[in-house]
């Protein structure tokens, strides 16, 4: 779990670098061009395999050990101890996974079926480029309700984020006393930024800002 957590948190950097090329305001053009170098390079597409298989691993894995921790203790604990005991979101992190692979799935109908499947149009600037730019506006551009799932899952992903950051850092035994605080801070730090700029975009689009 916590190296295919590590991989995927890389994955994210990568992910939002990219789609913040939309802030640029040049008609996609930066962002269609750096999809296209990712959609159009070997190494991209090799990782892109590592990409569907650490999200298979994550998931298959997360739900396991979700079961393992119910069926060791089937009986709860006569008095909770909430937050004190911990932070409800580590308590939470199959539901939070869950919500994640249902936003996921319509993610990867949205965009990623047709950039690889079903086809996108050419772009103005390059016929051999895809215009998934136009693809975006189409998706979020006056979709209020598939604008307001997409904030939630960045939510999700943000709560997930703040357990599982640090804890992934903590398995691995990356972390000593001198270096917890800072781990902590930056895995705050990302858990917020990042989501964040994610939910950022298709609010974006929908509000005309792009």
């Amino acid at each position: 779990m916590s190296l295919t957590g590590i991989f995927l948190i890389l994955f994210l950097i990568v992910h939002v670098g990219l789609n913040a090329c939309i802030w640029a305001n040049d008609g996609g053009e930066m962002f269609n061009k750096a999809a296209h170098f990712m959609g159009a390079n070997v190494v991209p597409r090799i990782l892109e395999i590592g990409l569907f298989a650490g999200f298979l691993l994550h998931i298959i894995q997360g739900f396991a050990l979700e079961f393992q921790n119910r069926a060791k203790r089937k009986q709860g604990y006569a008095v909770a101890m909430g937050n004190k005991g911990s932070k409800w979101y580590s308590r939470s992190m199959g539901l939070l996974g869950t919500l994640i692979l249902l936003f996921l799935i319509m993610h990867i109908a949205h965009f990623w079926v047709p950039s690889r499947i079903t086809g996108l149009p050419e772009a103005a600037y390059n016929p051999n480029h895809h215009d998934l730019f136009s693809e975006m506006v189409k998706v979020f551009e006056g979709n209020l309700l598939v604008v307001i799932l997409y904030v939630l899952g960045c939510i999700s992903l943000a709560w997930h984020l703040l357990h599982g950051f640090q804890s992934a850092f903590r398995t691995l035994g990356l972390t000593n006393h001198k270096y917890i605080g800072m781990i902590s801070a930056l895995g705050t730090g990302f858990s917020i930024i990042v989501p964040l700029a994610f939910a950022m975009m298709p609010i974006s689009f929908y509000a005309g800002w792009v």
